[in-house]
């Protein structure tokens, strides 16, 4: 990446950033609009116990929280996934509003930020709409109990109104906007993909069967985990996920879910065209 653009996404995360996080998000809103929020694995990059090499981190697009993306739409924000990091990435953003959730399987990466969701609840004074599949939502009944209990006044506890996806593919309409979900596989869990106009979303699969590959068709923007090089029994590792690039014919595929594997600069001149490596804070017009 040219010098100036690394010294302007460094100034879009720096805390004295000119724009204010309200600006910024209004700024956004101004067309439908995808934010990769977290472009990292489960672990997170850097990743505790792992000794990185001098100067991996100057660019800072080597630095990944979990993976988690919104949708921002003409009526509404929409987060899928919450991470445990769910509030930096979003206060990062310039996300200050959340009016839906979806969930795309029940793995501690994807669900742990739930409770961040409190402060929402009580901004608004009522639940989060989350949607999921039903096995996904009687895992956040177990694991947030305490979500769904009656407490005295002045206990503030996240509230959750959950919606049931189904397996076979659906419309749904969120935020001012449509979206077309799918399951993919991932190793044994069943993990929701989605799509919004030429937009569309994949993250942890390590097979997509025949029905979605038709539901890609024509895609613009294709987001698909990547973890690492090496081949992984639930995910897509680089070379698959090159294949299945090919095969779903995006003009612009971004690699998502990355490992400390990927050096963002050095990675990005091996590429074919057409093929990159996304990163926290990237946003694209939908």
């Amino acid at each position: 990446m040219p010098r100036a653009d690394l010294a302007v996404l460094r100034r879009a995360f720096h805390p004295s950033r000119r724009r204010s996080p309200q600006a910024r998000g209004r700024a956004l809103r101004r067309v439908p609009t995808a934010v990769i929020l977290g472009s990292g694995t489960s672990n997170g990059v850097p990743t505790l116990g792992v000794e990185y090499p001098a100067g991996y981190f100057d660019d800072v697009r080597n630095r990944r929280n979990r993976a988690c993306l919104a949708l921002l739409g003409p009526e509404g924000n929409l987060i899928v996934d919450c991470p445990p990091e769910l509030r930096i990435m979003a206060h990062a953003a310039g996300i200050h509003d959340i009016d839906a959730v979806l969930i795309t399987h029940s793995h501690a990466d994807h669900l742990m930020g739930m409770d961040d969701l409190r402060s929402i609840c009580l901004k608004t004074k009522k639940p989060v709409p989350v949607y999921t599949l039903p096995r996904y939502a009687d895992d956040i009944r177990r694991i947030f109990n305490y979500a769904f209990r009656e407490y005295p006044h002045g206990v503030f506890v996240p509230r959750f109104d959950l919606h049931d996806l189904p397996d076979e593919p659906a419309t749904i309409e969120l935020a001012g906007m449509t979206i077309r979900t799918f399951l993919v596989e991932h190793g044994q869990v069943p993990v929701v993909g989605l799509r919004v106009n030429d937009f569309a979303y994949i993250t942890d699969v390590s097979h997509i069967p025949d029905n979605v590959m038709e539901e890609l068709k024509g895609v613009h923007t294709f987001v698909v985990d990547a973890v690492r090089y090496r081949p992984h029994p639930n995910h897509f590792h680089y070379e698959r996920a090159l294949e299945v690039a090919k095969e779903v014919g995006a003009r612009r595929t971004l690699l998502t879910h990355l490992s400390s594997d990927y050096d963002h600069p050095k990675t990005s001149k091996e590429l074919p065209e057409g093929v990159e490596l996304a990163y926290d804070g990237l946003s694209l017009q939908i």
